[in-house]
């Protein structure tokens, strides 16, 4: 093998190497915006769970089904 080919076969892999770390640095990003999105919905669901859970507890206080007889059947 000669001085140019193997010049030649050095820069072939560092070309290589440098495309598969754009590949994998564009993979991290991708992932991370993935990650910051999931993130986002979980908080706006627990939100909304929050809410649901008051809008229940409210309704079951007002019904006279849930209400608590302190003197059943005298």
């Amino acid at each position: 093998m000669s001085s140019d080919e193997g010049d030649q076969a050095e820069l072939e892999e560092k070309t290589r190497l440098i495309n598969q770390v754009l590949e994998l640095q564009h993979t991290l990003e991708d992932l991370s915006s993935r990650v910051d999105a999931v993130k986002e919905e979980n908080l706006k669901l627990k939100s909304e769970n929050q809410v649901l859970g008051q809008y229940i507890e409210n309704l079951m206080s007002a019904s006279s089904v849930f209400q608590t007889t302190e003197t059943k059947g005298k």
